[in-house]
């Protein structure tokens, strides 16, 4: 499935091999990477390419994929700054969850709330999701702060690791129900 979402001034778009440059400078980048669960430091052009096929092997899988992963284009530069995910879902239970992640250079300019705010709507309006859940390291404040604006409320926390370090952490859940970003979205 070839979906492609735009908002105004962000593309999300399927991962090619033509993003296998940027993506891996994105994420060989230890401030970005010790915020991803997955994502080992360093991250090398093999891993970059492993993804992107990972990626289009998911977007091949059928009519109704149980993941999708999204570069994030920068319109104005036509430049992938990041990548999101709606991954696990579950058409039946009417969830899913996912992630995001910013290059650095391109933080603190709204990029990451605008792309999730996208991701959101896309789940809950075209996928018909009732429930998202998400999540952050211990100490990601920032996420914290994105998703909280979106309307995400804590629901737990589970240990966790974190693959670029290796270091312990915990992951505050975090879960948003389709009624109440509905309510915000009046």
């Amino acid at each position: 499935m070839d979906i492609r979402i735009e908002t105004s001034r962000l593309i999300l778009r399927p991962w090619s091999e033509a993003d296998i440059e940027q993506l891996t400078l994105g994420l060989n980048d230890i401030e970005v990477a010790k915020w991803l669960a997955f994502v080992p430091h360093p991250y090398t052009t093999s891993h970059a390419m492993d993804w992107v096929k990972r990626c289009q092997q998911i977007a091949s899988a059928g009519t109704e994929p149980t993941a999708y992963e999204f570069a994030i284009e920068l319109s104005s530069e036509q430049r992938v700054i990041g990548g999101i995910s709606l991954n696990k879902i579950d058409r039946r239970a009417g969830t899913a969850g996912g992630g995001i992640w910013i290059a650095n250079g391109y933080h603190g300019r709204g990029y990451g709330r605008e792309a999730f705010g996208a991701k959101i709507r896309f789940a809950f309006r075209d996928l018909g999701l009732t429930k998202l859940v998400n999540g952050y390291f211990d100490g990601n404040e920032s996420s914290w702060a994105m998703q909280r604006k979106l309307g995400y409320r804590p629901a737990g926390e589970v240990a966790s690791r974190c693959m670029a370090d290796g270091r312990p952490t915990i992951e505050h859940v975090t879960t948003l129900l389709r009624s109440d970003w509905e309510d915000r979205e009046d």
